[in-house]
């Protein structure tokens, strides 16, 4: 929104209308280059700031997907070594079992001795 410069009556009648209208157009002038700096150097550091936090966004993004893949290698580690003991324990189960059985037959054999 522009600002239109006035000035008061009195400068206009102790100057005349030419010189202080000629001053007003050129107040005009310089506000309006100013803004015209200001919009550029506005969009300028904008696409700079723009620039910076694309880069970021993507150093983040791949720190993020190195992250990951860690975690992925870690918990396929710790799922192989879950798997493992998983096994061992089956082996332990097992030979439990076959304990038990045998047990039981060799006391079921011999009540029947009797």
């Amino acid at each position: 929104m522009p600002v239109t410069a006035k000035l008061s009556r009195q400068f206009y009648e102790k100057f005349g209308d030419e010189l202080t209208n000629e001053l007003v157009e050129w107040f005009n002038q310089v506000d309006a280059t100013y803004r015209g700096e200001l919009r550029e150097l506005n969009e300028a550091n904008f696409a700079r700031f723009e620039a910076t936090l694309d880069r970021r966004l993507t150093e983040l993004g791949s720190g993020l997907r190195q992250e990951i893949a860690e975690v992925r290698v870690g918990m396929a580690s710790l799922e192989g070594g879950l798997l493992a003991r998983l096994g061992m324990a089956e082996g332990r189960l097992a030979r439990l079992t076959l304990l038990l059985w045998i047990g039981t037959l060799g006391t079921l054999i011999a009540l029947l001795k009797f």
